[in-house]
């Protein structure tokens, strides 16, 4: 039996974040042309985009209007490329009208604490997909939903979003990668040593993989 090369794979993302999404899309459709190859372990890190953004939200036009003077037309094109990209990667971007730019840090103390049970991975796909494809937004009762479907227990979602339980520690973790220059998302880093920025090309990444083979 061959044995597989150990990856470590750090993410460091906001829930929010298309081009997080698209990121790791590609990251995923290239570590399945080395499944044979490779013992992946991926990491996610908190990073948020709008951590001043209050729980109510902010119209996501208005929003990117405010803070990068997006025009209505450039928005309507950025959606429609973002739905393109999504999809090649089996992802879908279900974007309308009232959507709104969202507060995550809840987001981020609920992947904190996935860790513990292994089921991070598939509670940050599954914020991705409430936010971005079904049209969710982070009300506390929407999270602990989101939390139990992959197999988290409601009672602890419950507790850790009433008492900010990781609070604290998610912004020691942002504070972490602001003070090494990190500006934007996403990063992917592998086995601590070579990292990536932005959502890269699938070939981007399979270079990167083939650098690992034994």
């Amino acid at each position: 039996m061959i044995s597989k090369t150990q990856l470590n794979i750090d993410i460091v993302s906001d829930v929010v974040c298309p081009w997080c999404v698209i990121g790791y899309g590609r990251l995923k459709t290239a570590l399945a042309n080395f499944d044979t190859k490779f013992d992946v372990n991926i990491v996610w890190h908190p990073f948020e985009l709008n951590p001043s953004m209050p729980k109510e939200g902010e119209n996501l036009r208005q929003h990117l209007s405010k803070k990068y003077g997006t025009t209505l037309e450039g928005s309507i094109r950025a959606r429609a490329m973002l739905t393109e990209e999504g999809q090649k990667v089996g992802f879908t971007f279900n974007y309308f009208d009232e959507m709104k730019m969202l507060n995550t840090h809840q987001c981020h103390q609920l992947l904190h604490w996935a860790k513990e049970s292994d089921l991070q991975n598939q509670l940050a796909e599954a914020l991705f997909e409430h936010f971005f494809s079904n049209r969710g937004e982070f009300t506390e009762s929407e999270l602990v939903n989101v939390a139990e479907k992959v197999g988290l227990s409601a009672t602890q979602a419950v507790n850790i979003l009433a008492n900010n339980s990781y609070s604290e520690e998610v912004k020691l973790i942002e504070q972490h990668w602001h003070q090494r220059g990190i500006q934007g998302v996403p990063l992917f880093i592998f086995n601590g040593e070579q990292a990536l920025s932005g959502a890269q090309e699938v070939a981007t990444f399979e270079r990167v993989l083939n650098q690992y083979l034994k």
